[in-house]
């Protein structure tokens, strides 16, 4: 974790969840949108390619874990749920409006962010960053999406696996 107020897997996700249910806090609230917000936005957008839709459906999402809190926190993985939900709400969306119904995984639009680790840590050149980022972004689009997905996002393989439709060895 790289601040106080990070929230990065599921422990962390799960902490937030117990906070809003059980104290109803707000700013436990505040932080599990800031870490989440955006990541779930860009894998709905991955899917609907839309940004006003990718972010009604998050919204959605996070009016839902309002609704639901209490039994959210019992989740084992809230983190692969909240991905799963999107998922789900992303290809509804779709089915409802008859657009796109064929959009294979493959063709989902990804766009990594970082590049999952910190260089400064690493002590590698900002050169080396640009041409490993350069060489990601190179990637088939399935690809991407599950390297991101694991590096960015903090899902696990099985998650990923589960999440996406396909076998643990093909990620």
């Amino acid at each position: 974790m790289h601040s106080s107020n990070s929230v990065e897997g599921n422990e962390a996700v799960r902490n937030c969840l117990i906070a809003i249910a059980y104290n109803n806090d707000q700013s436990a609230y505040r932080t599990l949108f800031i870490a989440l917000h955006s990541k779930l936005k860009q894998f709905a957008y991955s899917i609907v390619r839309s940004e006003e839709e990718a972010e009604d459906i998050v919204s959605d999402l996070f009016m839902m874990i309002l609704q639901r809190k209490e039994q959210l926190c019992q989740l084992e993985s809230p983190l692969f749920y909240f991905y799963a939900t999107v998922r789900n709400m992303s290809l509804n969306l779709l089915k409802k409006q008859k657009r796109r119904a064929g959009l294979s995984m493959d063709e989902w639009q990804v766009q990594l962010n970082s590049i999952y680790f910190r260089p400064d840590l690493l002590m590698i050149t900002e050169d080396m960053v640009l041409k490993i980022k350069m060489a990601i972004n190179t990637l088939p689009n399935r690809c991407r999406l599950i390297f991101k997905l694991i590096k960015e996002d903090g899902l696990k393989y099985r998650e990923v696996a589960e999440l996406l439709n396909i076998s643990v060895k093909t990620v």
